[in-house]
């Protein structure tokens, strides 16, 4: 089994608490391009931002993916990752419509299993970085899980459980 384990799917869905919940417990997790890209950007006063020009915002995730997955490659055991490059090349096609193979090109990055965080309204919210509505998240979240499947991965949907409960869920998935 690859190490890099993907956790992709709704925005919103409860991946970043999954996550923390997963490095709380002494699991390496790499944190989401997304957020960091808004937080460089606003920072620094750029416009590659998901609101602004999603093109641009799309091709940073791309070019961080990759290198958070030669960072990676440093780390020991299972490296659980919030998003990732698949994320980024679809995101890339949706801005673009550049195909999210001919970015990804043939290298299989990720474990075949992947998590998918499915679209759960008693939990989305707006902030200033997501400020999206819930119709387009579930949208993502659609072109997510079908490029997943296209690509030829096993995608398993989270529970709608507590946090805790879901990360048993994903290490019990991967035993």
């Amino acid at each position: 089994m690859n190490r890099f384990v993907l956790i992709s799917g709704c925005s919103g869905g409860g991946k970043s608490s999954l996550l923390a919940e997963l490095n709380k417990q002494g699991h390496s997790v790499i944190e989401e391009p997304g957020r960091r890209i808004i937080a460089q950007e606003k920072a620094s006063g750029g416009t590659a931002l998901p609101w602004g020009n999603m093109a641009s915002f799309a091709n940073r995730a791309v070019e961080m993916s990759r290198s958070d997955l030669l960072l990676a490659h440093h780390k020991s055991g299972i490296v659980f990752f919030d998003r990732g490059l698949v994320d980024a090349a679809v995101a890339l096609q949706h801005a673009s419509g550049l195909p999210y193979q001919e970015t990804l090109g043939q290298k299989r990055h990720y474990s075949d299993v992947v998590f998918l965080a499915p679209p759960w309204p008693d939990i989305y919210s707006c902030d200033k970085d997501r400020r999206h509505d819930f119709n387009t998240a579930i949208d993502e979240f659609e072109r997510l899980q079908a490029a997943f499947i296209d690509l030829g991965y096993n995608t398993q949907l989270l529970p709608k459980t507590p946090v805790t409960q879901r990360a048993e869920f994903v290490l019990k998935t991967l035993e």
